[in-house]
């Protein structure tokens, strides 16, 4: 007798519709599983065969073939465990078929028969309403994370004979009751705000204009001048999440097993700060069964990385295709695993080992040892970073009047503005920020006046801008023009834009030439 149960795959952080296949004939008795499966999946033969003794099924000796399919796509991980048994009990005569065809069903089996949770619940749910299913069947400790998905039932399950008696009577089928409007309800709060810095003027503008327009900042200047304390605060003053950011962060995170049963929904925007001996494939994701990495787990949110020469050269180039595609591609042999990237990367390094260049009353470096400190930052990454901005020493009054500052709630409100601004302008062109303006947006969008073409033109010739750091004058001349809340970029907007960038000169002008 043959049946088939609806499941869902995790192929990178999205669901992919499995359908297990089931057949019980008469034959030499055996189990067999096919499909393009991986050993854990494989392992399932002997789980199913067991949880099924355990749960009080008896099965004759027959011979059972299970496939899942399309057998193009590798089958990994524990979740197919219940699928395959309840497949094989509706093969049996066991289970109505009838109550599978509109339900999805994903679950590790336990020897016992318990069904334990699994990775990915909210990719899954989210599959399953997206094939249209109206039903999710799921470990009881992974229910909360997939009611995040409105639009599909989603019923918790503990044990194996629990699911067969709610398939074979729906009166016995048990809802949640946990939406995703008590989620997002939740206030953002963090234990840090920007009125906490004294100081710092130059740094907490350039932050600004750098969140305002999703640009990436670099900070350099000695140790102890406040460029970590900044950076930890950038999410205090990013636009609270919608809800379909929230969702699609939230996937990132449950893939990697990352959601807890209290908090099955990222309500904040992440702040991800990897150590600098952090490996490559821990900052891109990877390894055998592919899953996110930081660079992934920082989309929507901020990817600092402090003490930026310290990491090793080929873990920080990894960031290059990120930086400018928002996605990054893992290749393995069982096939590519595509993962988001779409993040706001924050850097602080200090200008030489010792951390006081140029300061030459402190600084005890050569200068060959700073050039080749500073050098461990390719020219190419330089190049995808739009301001870089230097910390100096705080003074003694400063430091006094910290709690004077302006708090992050008033920063976040004129970032906001600058933030609808944008969505207004690029609407249908599909990308929302400055920082990801093409060459069709920037001529649209940075046109320049007579006195605005001469003066860049005037840049471009001295400091002998790259093409790309031309564009990315533009780019945040035209952030600093919307926080101004000017339609059009003036001369005033283009020279607080370069000042923005002259430091990567002062610093690497001698190393890779001025840009």
């Amino acid at each position: 007798m043959y049946s088939k149960v609806h499941s869902v795959g995790i192929k990178g952080v999205e669901g992919v519709p499995i359908l297990v296949e089931a057949d019980v004939s008469d034959g030499l008795p055996g189990f067999s599983m096919v499909g393009y499966l991986s050993s854990e999946v494989r392992e399932a033969q002997d789980r199913v065969r067991t949880a099924l003794r355990n749960s009080g099924f008896r099965l004759p000796a027959r011979k059972v073939t299970i496939n899942l399919s399309p057998a193009d796509i590798r089958k990994e991980g524990t979740a197919f465990d219940l699928p395959i048994a309840v497949a094989i009990l509706a093969a049996s005569g066991m289970v109505k078929p009838a109550a599978l065809s509109s339900c999805v069903i994903s679950g590790e089996l336990g020897l016992d028969g318990e069904i334990k949770p699994v990775r990915g619940a909210l990719s899954i749910t989210a599959a399953a309403k997206k094939d249209g299913k109206i039903q999710c069947f799921l470990p009881r400790e992974n229910v909360r994370e997939g009611l995040v998905i409105e639009g599909i039932e989603v019923i918790g399950v503990d044990h194996l004979k629990d699911l067969t008696d709610q398939l074979n009577d729906p009166e016995k089928q048990k809802t949640g009751s946990y939406g995703n409007g008590e989620l997002m309800g939740r206030q953002e709060a963090y234990d840090v705000d920007f009125s906490e810095i004294g100081g710092q003027l130059f740094l907490r503008r350039a932050t600004e204009v750098a969140v305002a327009g999703m640009h990436n900042i670099l900070y350099i200047g000695p140790a102890g001048t406040g460029k970590t304390m900044l950076a930890k605060r950038i999410p205090t003053i990013m636009p609270s999440l919608s809800m379909e950011e929230a969702v699609d962060i939230s996937k990132i995170y449950s893939v990697c097993g990352l959601l807890s049963k209290e908090e099955p929904l990222v309500v904040k925007r992440p702040f991800r700060s990897p150590h600098h001996t952090i490996s490559p494939t821990a900052l891109a994701g990877g390894g055998r069964i592919p899953k996110p990495g930081e660079i992934s787990l920082a989309s929507g949110g901020v990817l600092f990385l402090d003490e930026l020469p310290e990491f090793q050269r080929t873990t920080i180039e990894l960031l290059r295709q990120p930086l400018e595609e928002r996605k990054i591609t893992v290749t393995r042999i069982f096939g590519a695993y595509e993962f988001p990237a779409d993040f706001m990367m924050a850097a602080a390094l200090n200008p030489c080992p010792c951390g006081f260049f140029p300061d030459r009353t402190r600084c005890r470096c050569s200068e060959l040892q700073v050039r080749k400190y500073l050098s461990r930052i390719s020219k190419p990454l330089l190049d995808r970073i739009d301001i870089c901005a230097e910390s100096g020493a705080v003074t003694y009054e400063e430091l006094q009047e910290r709690k004077g500052g302006e708090s992050s709630t008033a920063i976040r409100r004129r970032i906001e503005d600058v933030r609808k601004i944008q969505k207004k302008r690029f609407k249908g062109c599909g990308i929302y920020f400055n920082s990801s303006m093409k060459k069709p947006q920037i001529e649209e969008s940075c046109s320049l006046g007579n006195e605005e073409q001469k003066f860049l033109k005037k840049v471009y010739e001295n400091l002998g801008l790259s093409v790309r750091g031309y564009e990315k004058i533009l780019k945040v001349s035209r952030t600093i023009a919307d926080l101004d809340g000017s339609e059009r970029i003036r001369k005033n907007h283009l020279a607080e834009a370069v000042g923005l960038r002259s430091m990567e000169g002062k610093y690497w002008g001698g190393i890779y030439g001025r840009s």
